[in-house]
């Protein structure tokens, strides 16, 4: 495992519209729980999680806070990246997060050219790492030849409808952490057969199923979205559950695949 160790659970918190709604979820989630938060620039709620850590009873330095800027339109230029990382600081309101990704190999990005801005983010203690976020292995291989700060985590797509075998055994290889966004696949996951008959088996829902089986890999995180009490409940309920070998090897069968996040600016659509 990574040295440094994130709760294997945490919040994600994107949305396309009312996104004042992440002060109170963020509030609610803490108060459940949850010790993982995840932002973006380009999510446009910075401010509002930012205000929900400060709502909450929780010290900040128990709460792992982490956010992403270099998306495929934002900042526009490359000489632009260390105010667009001071820009996401300020709008949480806080001095430092605790790991910083680029969010997308793609637009501005170019390893030479941005990568160390986020070393400089690193050293100057605005971070307390950094991440990548929807690379290759090929492209992680590139950032890690060029960054001075150790690669902490990279953030992916990952759910029983895709896997992401690659990319899980890559972390591994390098001891750094694979956090996987939209672990439930937006809902598609929680419909396959196979999920929903090791749900029944161990009397649990299919979301859960599905976070115990991702993060049930070596070095692997996961940040489901929900804006309810009970959902967010439940997601942190998965972390009782406990899948043995054949529930495993009954998900690792599905041969389904389905990707959510498949934007042409993806370096798998290259």
């Amino acid at each position: 495992m990574p040295v440094d160790d994130l709760p294997r659970l945490g919040l994600g918190t994107y949305s396309d519209d009312d996104r004042e709604q992440w002060r109170e979820n963020v509030r609610t989630a803490l108060d459940v729980g949850f010790r993982h938060v995840d932002t973006a620039q380009v999510y446009e709620n910075e401010q509002y999680v930012g205000q929900g850590l400060r709502d909450s009873d929780v010290d900040r330095d128990d709460v792992w806070l982490s956010t992403k800027t270099v998306h495929h339109d934002v900042p526009p230029e490359p000489e632009q990246v260390p105010a667009a990382i001071d820009g996401c600081l300020d709008r949480l309101g806080v001095d430092a997060v605790d790991l910083l990704y680029v969010h997308w190999p793609s637009g501005v990005y170019d390893h030479e050219e941005v990568l160390p801005a986020f070393d400089d983010a690193y050293e100057a203690g605005k971070t307390r790492h950094v991440g990548l976020s929807n690379f290759t292995p090929e492209l992680l291989d590139e950032a890690r030849e060029v960054l001075d700060a150790p690669l902490f985590a990279h953030q992916v797509e990952m759910h029983p409808l895709l896997p992401q075998t690659e990319l899980v055994e890559h972390a591994q290889e390098h001891d750094y952490w694979l956090v996987a966004y939209s672990p439930l696949g937006k809902g598609a996951a929680l419909d396959v057969p196979e999920v929903r008959e090791v749900a029944e088996k161990h009397d649990a829902t299919p979301a859960q199923v599905s976070l115990a089986w991702v993060t049930a890999h070596d070095n692997v995180a996961a940040i489901p979205k929900a804006s309810s009490r009970e959902h967010m409940e439940q997601n942190l309920a998965a972390r009782e559950l406990d899948l043995d070998d054949e529930d495993i090897a009954l998900i690792d069968s599905i041969d389904e695949r389905h990707r959510e996040i498949d934007a042409d600016h993806g370096p798998w659509n290259w």
